[in-house]
């Protein structure tokens, strides 16, 4: 019960390692808002956890969305002590040059934009409380990019910088920033990333993984729960791989 009476908020939260979070946080005892743009998915997994749980539809690009999703959740449960920003899309793989513009906006808008409409909404009442854990799902493409993904791998290079800056910023008030790199998982992006989803593909990918498997929503999940735990409360601005040795 690492996590009991806590409250968190998990965007993404339906699905992947999103879903792996919320599994494990409401089992170490926590109360969490599975926020994610499929709002019906987001419903159906909450109703597996009762009271413990809450879904909210929410686009994570938008102001107005998340300032809804904070409020709806700081009315439910009063204070938020946890945040994940999950939530994230990429572009198929092609050349940089290739990738169309609606694409960008759209990479940028989700892995990027988020972060700060969150913390606009969220940050200033973990500051007033003294206290709090946001953790951001970054990706190894932001340490050690995959050809012809350039412009995802950016965008989580940024997500781990934005860590950085953010950790550095908010200890004085008591709040605690990190980030973990997944490699790619057996999540709905899984097919996005490869191009393809063939054995041939995935065994090129997977001989990249020293350890040798895909990376699954119950790593992210034990690796999430720590980081947000007063287990880690020394620890902030740290971006961990979660990558079976990838980024070595």
């Amino acid at each position: 019960m690492r996590l009991e009476g806590k409250a968190a908020i998990v965007t993404g939260g339906a699905s992947g390692f999103g879903a792996g979070i919320v599994r494990k946080f409401i089992a170490e005892g926590a109360r969490v808002m599975i926020a994610d743009i499929n709002g019906q998915a987001a419903t159906a997994l909450a109703r597996e956890f009762g009271d413990a749980a809450l879904g909210w539809r929410v686009d994570v690009s938008k102001d107005e969305s998340v300032s809804a999703m904070a409020k709806a959740a700081l009315e439910t449960f009063g204070a938020v002590d946890i945040l994940v920003n999950n939530a994230g899309v990429t572009h198929l793989p092609s050349a940089m040059e290739d990738v169309s513009e609606a694409d960008f906006d759209r990479v940028i808008s989700v892995n990027v934009k988020s972060v700060y409409l969150t913390a606009k909404h969220l940050v200033p009442q973990m500051k007033a409380r003294g206290k709090g854990a946001i953790l951001n799902v970054a990706s190894t493409g932001g340490v050690s990019p995959r050809p012809r993904l350039s412009w995802y791998n950016a965008s989580k290079g940024w997500m781990i910088t934005a860590t950085r800056g953010m950790a550095i910023e908010l200890a004085p008030a008591g709040v605690r920033v990190n980030a973990i790199n997944p490699v790619a998982g057996e999540t709905p992006l899984l097919k996005s990333f490869m191009g393809e989803d063939t054995p041939e593909v995935r065994a090129r990918f997977l001989a990249s993984i020293p350890i040798g498997r895909f990376s699954t929503p119950e790593d992210m999940g034990n690796a999430a729960c720590f980081l947000c735990s007063d287990e880690a409360s020394m620890i902030t601005g740290v971006a961990m791989e979660v990558d079976g040795g990838r980024c070595i």
